[in-house]
């Protein structure tokens, strides 16, 4: 049909058909970026999506013979399903839906299910325009594939002591079946013997979003390096550049319960910073770019947020790097932006977005005392030495309370009720 199409003389239909497609799948990755970082998404980038749909739409279903309803309906159909399987990854960072867990485990390559209904969908309704579109779809899914397919050249980390013990608690001692079970691709075993398969910049990362929050494992040891080694670089960074940081939320609160260690269901790294000496968000987000682009990592900035997202994983060149936001896991440090202010009459360090139990401003933004932040003091963390609240017990009961109290962040409540036991006993022998 393609070549028949050619002949026809309908070459620039069929190609405009794929652009569009291309125009808006971009668009859709791109909004993905969103939900990723817990954030509601944006009504600018929202509405651009919506507009290419609605024209793409239009155009598929609309020709010089008239209204062609099964070209829209074809469009639509595989679009939205497609769209939905895009999504699942980036939706299910934050608890979610048994069936968005299952298309997030499957994303890397559920996509390829599409294409044999698009291809019969292009058999079955003769239009070019349509033709183009699911070519589209067909192309830019086998690309997404052959990326990031998986490989076994990621190297092994054992798994031994504490992590051991809480992967066969969770497991209830079939740890094979439960790797099985869940689609856990990176646990080998091999002479009785656990390994993680880890990962690095080059790969994939680990999909602990899913591990951690839904399973209640540990954070597997590539990404505890890779943590460490991220959040250490950014303060190095900050340092440089002479801006007033801090470690904060649960990177604090395991530098000082847990002695220093990251907390072993941790996700992210949360560090702050205050704009302060007149710099403004932009010359901030600028900087932190600059060492994105010079030491190879991912930097999305949200400024109506007030939020500076830094990712271990490589930067792609376009439109490669806005397709990042299919994958189902990653390593991530979260740079929280406070600006000075007055709240009730007192000197508050003042951010957008909630944190914790963070106390409300006066003017709707959340916040702390400014004297219990500034000047700030340092903190053993993650093997080194690393900026922290002035008074880092206040910082933290106003943010969680008892912080003597274990508790599980998004964790299921069954598998944080089974960890409960491998934790009490490793706390008793202060391993953990």
């Amino acid at each position: 049909m393609f070549l028949e199409t050619l002949r026809a003389g309908l070459a620039v239909e069929f190609f405009m058909g794929m652009a569009l497609y291309a125009a808006i799948y971009l668009s859709f990755v791109r909004l993905l970026r969103f939900p990723r970082n817990w954030l509601s998404v944006s009504l600018s980038p929202a509405f651009t999506t919506a507009v290419l749909m609605i024209i793409t739409a239009v155009y598929v279903s609309v020709s010089h013979v008239g209204f062609d309803p099964f070209a829209l309906v074809a469009s639509v159909g595989i679009i939205g399903v497609l769209f939905c399987i895009i999504a699942a990854p980036a939706i299910a960072f934050q608890p979610a839906l048994r069936w968005v867990e299952f298309m997030a485990k499957h994303g890397n390559y559920a996509g390829l299910y599409i294409i044999l209904p698009a291809g019969f969908a292009a058999y079955a309704v003769p239009n070019v325009k349509l033709l183009g579109l699911l070519s589209a779809v067909a192309v830019i899914e086998v690309v997404w594939f052959i990326r990031h397919r998986p490989n076994n050249r990621r190297p092994l980390h054992p798994i031994v002591d504490y992590d051991l013990s809480v992967l066969k608690a969770q497991a209830g001692g079939d740890i094979k079946n439960f790797a099985r079970r869940h689609g856990i691709d990176e646990l080998v075993l091999s002479e009785g013997a656990f390994s993680w398969r880890g990962c690095s910049a080059d790969t994939l990362p680990c999909p602990f979003n899913l591990y951690v929050n839904r399973l209640g494992l540990n954070t597997a040891p590539c990404c505890r390096e890779h943590l460490a080694e991220l959040c250490h670089s950014v303060a190095i960074c900050l340092k440089d550049m002479d801006v007033t940081h801090w470690l904060e939320g649960g990177s604090l609160l395991g530098a000082v319960r847990e002695r220093g260690q990251i907390l072993a269901w941790e996700d992210d790294v949360d560090v702050s910073v205050v704009l302060d000496s007149g710099r403004t968000f932009d010359q901030l987000a600028a900087g932190i770019s600059a060492y994105g682009e010079r030491e190879g990592l991912h930097v999305d900035a949200f400024k109506n947020e007030g939020l500076i997202s830094i990712s271990f994983d490589r930067p792609q060149a376009w439109p490669f790097s806005w397709e990042r936001n299919r994958m189902r896991g990653e390593i991530r440090l979260d740079l929280a932006v406070y600006e000075h202010a007055l709240s009730f009459g007192e000197a508050v360090l003042e951010r957008k977005s909630p944190k914790a139990a963070m106390s409300k401003t006066e003017s709707g933004g959340f916040g702390l005392a400014r004297e219990i932040v500034l000047p700030t003091s340092t903190i053993d963390f993650a093997g080194g030495n690393i900026a922290c609240p002035n008074k880092p017990l206040e910082y933290l009961s106003a943010l969680y309370g008892d912080i003597g109290e274990v508790v599980y962040t998004y964790v299921d409540e069954a598998a944080a009720e089974t960890r409960c036991r491998p934790d009490t006993t490793e706390a008793a022998m202060g391993t953990r």
